[in-house]
Parts: structure tokens; sequence; C-alpha cells
């Protein structure tokens, strides 16, 4: 279930909503006149979600090039081209 409280609980109980967003490791929304207004969360959280947007986009580019080519790579292939990346 969504935390959802008004935007000056951000002023007047700052910490604890830092505590929720870092126990729960999830959003509080908050809301000004009624309405949505910003997002609160943890740094870690944040990371996640952007590592996690990062992967998304990358697979759906991979899917797209997939889509285009006839072009295969055995898992072999994947890992060596990986340990060359990693060991540049």
């Amino acid at each position: 279930m969504k935390t959802i409280r008004p935007v000056s609980d951000l002023r007047n109980n700052f910490a604890e909503i830092s505590k929720i967003v870092h126990e729960t490791s999830k959003p509080v929304f908050l809301t000004k006149n009624g309405f949505g207004n910003m997002v609160v969360m943890s740094m870690e959280s944040y990371e996640n979600l952007q590592f996690e947007s990062e992967v998304y986009f990358k697979l759906q580019e991979a899917e797209k090039e997939a889509e285009n080519t006839n072009v295969r790579y055995s898992s072999k292939d994947i890992l060596k081209a990986m340990k060359e990346a990693i060991n540049g």
C-alpha cells in the first residue's frame, strides 16, 4: 500500500519520513493541496531503480536488434566478450 503524506510533513516530520523510506525501501508520495506533488525515496532505492531502468533499456535495445538481424551469439561467445570487456 502506498504511503501518501502532505508535503508539509517533509518539513514537520522529516525524521519520520526518512525512517519510513529507509526501513521499508518504498517511496513516500507527497501531496500539495490534495494533488500529487513529489516522491521521496532512499538513495539505495533510487540507485536500484536507476539500475533496473538501465537493464530494462538495454534489454529493449537487444530485442530490437534481434528483430532486425539474424545474427545470434552462443553463450560461449557472450562470456568471452564479457571477459574481454572486463579485462580490457
